[in-house]
């Protein structure tokens, strides 16, 4: 099941990453404001937020593969609509629907690792699920950045939809439905959203008002950079590609050891210093004053959340029931989709009303506010006797 289920999160995870140095300076060039800047790249997040709940619903009822199918589909053709839109009311709709269709993808994929993977190396295996995402992301910002200054800033888009159209048809031929959802559909009774919300409630408002601050910041880094670098350092896409990925190289650099330290030491070795290093990297940018500076903060960035490589997916799947994983992973996915979502929009307004320098502190407020959060009110949920201590 490895490889059929990798390979489209790695293609999955280097389309993202195209986007990331192009996306602002997409937006930016329909000539609109830096809110409205804000709206267009929270579109797809606040898409996503939309659909995380009845995506969960949707698993449940059809299971993982055919959820998965669905979302990648829609997706490719929801961003790569972007290569022929002309006006910004219809680059917003498209990324609407296009987090509407990540919405299945994603809580597809979180729900099958989930039921298929075991408490006392979860912690490793979603890590390398982790890594091989951070693969993508680092390959793919340096790749936008030279498509989007060779061919344009519209390229990009439709390089994105020939290859999650690949990764679409490796998912329909390779991957088997093995997961017990279908099974676990029949035999055991399925929890509603409600009775998931209240049984859960505490976890819901310590954790995931945790995992909306961590994703907040993990979701405005990637916004921060590249506009900081437009607008203030006057870089190019190519410049800011490269920065991006060379981030996201120290990122990936630490999956493994992130994994080995939620297996054996506990998931909040790993998590609670990860979001407030994001907070003093991010902290640094307005600060820096050429492309070495905006390196090294990216750098900073980068390592850090590292360090946390698949904690939010580990931590979430630790605490699923198995009676109701679909709704309680689509509620806990909601939360986390809202941090991301309201990221962007908060850089906007807040630049807008100010500067760009005083959005880029509050969102590294986040990154402390979360690691402050899963520090003193989340459970560890490794327990010592399930920790194995081996490599």
């Amino acid at each position: 099941m490895a490889i059929p289920f990798y390979l489209p999160s790695l293609f999955y995870a280097f389309c993202t990453g195209l986007l990331v140095p192009i996306l602002p300076l997409y937006a930016a060039d329909f000539n609109i404001s830096y809110g409205l800047i804000g709206v267009v790249l929270a579109a797809e997040m606040i898409g996503l937020t939309v659909g995380d709940i009845p995506a969960g619903m949707l698993v449940q009822r059809l299971g993982v593969k055919r959820v998965m199918v669905l979302g990648i589909g829609l997706l490719s053709l929801g961003v790569g609509a972007l290569f022929w839109v002309q006006t910004i009311v219809l680059v917003i709709i498209c990324r609407l629907l296009s987090g509407l269709a990540l919405a299945l993808f994603n809580v597809a994929r979180h729900v099958y690792l989930a039921e298929t993977v075991q408490l006392e190396t979860r912690g490793r295996f979603i890590a390398v699920y982790g890594g091989i995402r951070r693969a993508g992301m680092f390959t793919g910002p340096a790749v936008g950045g030279i498509i989007a200054t060779q061919y344009g800033l519209r390229a990009p888009f439709f390089v994105y939809m020939v290859i999650c159209l690949m990764a679409f048809f490796i998912i329909i031929f390779f991957l088997e439905d093995t997961t017990p959802s279908t099974v676990s559909k029949a035999h055991v009774p399925q929890v509603s959203i409600l009775t998931t919300l209240k049984n859960h409630y505490y976890i819901f408002m310590t954790g995931g008002i945790g995992f909306l601050f961590a994703m907040m910041i993990r979701y405005g880094s990637k916004v921060v950079i590249p506009l900081y670098g437009a607008d203030v350092l006057g870089i190019s896409p190519q410049e800011i590609g490269f920065i991006v990925s060379l981030g996201s190289a120290f990122d990936m650099m630490l999956f493994y050891p992130a994994g080995w330290v939620m297996d054996n030491i506990g998931r909040k070795f790993a998590i609670v210093p990860s979001f407030f290093g994001q907070g003093i990297g991010l902290a640094l940018i307005p600060f820096t004053m050429n492309v070495w500076g905006l390196l090294i903060a990216s750098c900073i960035i980068g390592l850090s959340n590292g360090l946390s490589s698949g904690s939010m997916m580990t931590l979430s799947s630790d605490l699923a029931p198995a009676d109701s994983r679909g709704s309680f992973l689509g509620v806990w996915s909601l939360i986390g989709d809202a941090g991301s979502a309201g990221s962007p929009l908060i850089i906007g307004v807040v630049a807008e009303v100010f500067s760009l320098n005083p959005s880029i502190w509050v969102i590294a407020l986040a990154g402390f506010f979360a690691s402050g959060l899963f520090a003193y009110f989340v459970p560890e949920t490794l327990r010592e006797k399930q920790k194995t201590y081996s490599l």
